[in-house]
C-alpha cells in the first residue's frame, strides 16, 4: 500500500522535532552536572610568591616604595602659576620682563637710565678711533681695602653740641588735661594727664603719662604747681587754656563773706573803727583757706609752662 505524500512529510517533521527535544534535554542535563561538580570541588589558586618577613620595623619602612602623589588637575593653566601657586594671567609676561631686566642689570645696556656698564677689562679693550688715550683710565678695585673698611666701620658718636641742646630743655607749651572729675582742698594733689608727647628737662615724656600738681587758692583762681615728674625735679606752673592766665578760674564767695564779717565787726566795735575790720578779714580768709573745696571737671585743658 502506497502512503500519501503529505503524511510522509508530516511524520518526518514530527520525528525531527522529537529528536531535537530529546537531544536538547540531554545537553542541558549534562551542563548541570558539570556546574555541580565545579562547586563541590573548587580549585584553590597557587601562591607564586610568599610574603616577605622583616626582622624590624626599620627594615620594613626602608623597603617601602615611594608612593607618588596624585593631585587633582588644576582648573588653571599651570604655566600661569607662580612659585607660590597663585594664578596670574600676566605671569609669563612678568617672568619675561624679569629675565630681560636681569640681563640689563648684569652689566649690559640699561635703556631706562641710558647707561652702559661694560664688565670687561678696560685695559684689554681697544680705544675707539678719535678718542685720546689720556681719557681712558683703568679702574681697578682694591677688594682687600674695601673689605677692611667695611668691617672697620664705626658709627659716629652723637655730637656733644646735640646733647647740650637737648639736655635740660623743656617745651614751651605742654598740653595737659585733668584726669577725671576731682574735688580738692588747698595743698591737696590734683591728677593731670599729658595730652601730647612732651620734652621736659631733656626727657621725652610719652602721651597719657600722669602728672601730679599741688593746688593753692586765691581770689577766683586755683593755682597748680608741679615739682616732680617721673621722680625728677621740675618747676612748672599750670595756665588756663581759655584765658591764658596762671591757674584755673573759679567763682567763690570770699568777697561776700569778707564784707559781711566786716559789717558785723564795725557794728559791734563802733568805738574802735578800722581795727575790727582788719581782724575780721583775716579770720574769714584763714577759715576759707582751710575749708573751701573746688571741683575741677574731667578733661579740663591746661598748659604747663616753666616757672619764670
Amino acid at each position: 500500500m502506497k502512503l500519501d505524500r503529505n503524511k510522509m512529510i508530516f511524520i518526518t517533521i514530527v520525528t525531527l522535532v522529537v529528536l531535537f527535544i530529546v537531544g536538547y534535554g540531554f545537553l542541558v542535563m549534562g551542563e548541570g552536572d558539570d556546574v555541580k561538580s565545579e562547586l563541590t570541588q573548587p580549585v584553590v589558586p597557587e601562591l607564586k610568591e610568599e610574603q616577605k618577613e622583616y626582622s624590624s620595623k626599620l627594615d620594613a619602612i626602608n623597603d617601602l616604595k615611594e608612593v607618588r602623589e596624585s593631585n587633582a588637575p588644576s582648573i588653571y593653566d599651570e604655566s600661569l602659576l607662580d612659585s607660590t601657586g597663585l594664578y596670574d594671567s600676566m605671569y609669563q609676561e612678568k617672568e619675561r620682563q624679569r629675565i630681560v631686566d636681569s640681563i640689563y642689570a648684569s652689566g649690559r645696556i640699561n635703556y631706562e637710565s641710558g647707561e652702559y656698564n661694560n664688565t670687561a677689562d678696560i685695559s684689554s679693550s681697544k680705544p675707539m678711533a678719535g678718542t685720546p688715550k689720556n681719557q681712558i683710565e683703568e679702574t681697578v678695585i682694591d677688594f682687600a681695602k674695601a673689605h677692611h673698611e667695611f668691617f672697620a666701620y664705626e658709627p659716629k658718636p652723637v655730637s656733644l653740641v646735640d646733647l647740650e641742646t637737648t639736655k635740660g630743655r623743656t617745651d614751651d607749651f605742654v598740653m595737659v588735661e585733668v584726669n577725671g572729675e576731682q574735688t580738692v582742698k588747698s595743698d591737696e594733689r590734683l591728677e593731670l594727664r599729658l595730652a601730647v608727647d612732651a620734652l621736659i628737662n631733656g626727657d621725652s615724656i610719652p602721651r597719657n603719662s600722669l602728672v601730679y600738681g599741688f593746688v593753692r587758692f586765691n581770689a577766683n583762681r586755683v593755682f597748680i604747681t608741679i615739682t616732680n615728674i617721673n621722680n625728677k625735679l621740675v618747676d612748672l606752673k599750670a595756665f588756663d587754656l581759655l584765658d591764658g592766665n596762671e591757674g584755673i578760674y573759679i567763682r567763690n564767695s570770699f568777697t561776700g563773706e569778707a564784707t559781711t564779717e566786716v559789717i558785723g565787726d564795725v557794728v559791734e566795735d563802733i568805738n574802735i573803727p578800722g581795727v575790727p575790720q582788719v581782724g575780721g578779714v583775716k579770720q574769714v580768709f584763714r577759715r576759707n583757706n582751710r575749708n573751701v573745696k573746688v571741683t575741677v571737671y574731667n578733661q579740663y585743658q591746661l598748659i604747663l609752662k616753666p616757672a619764670l
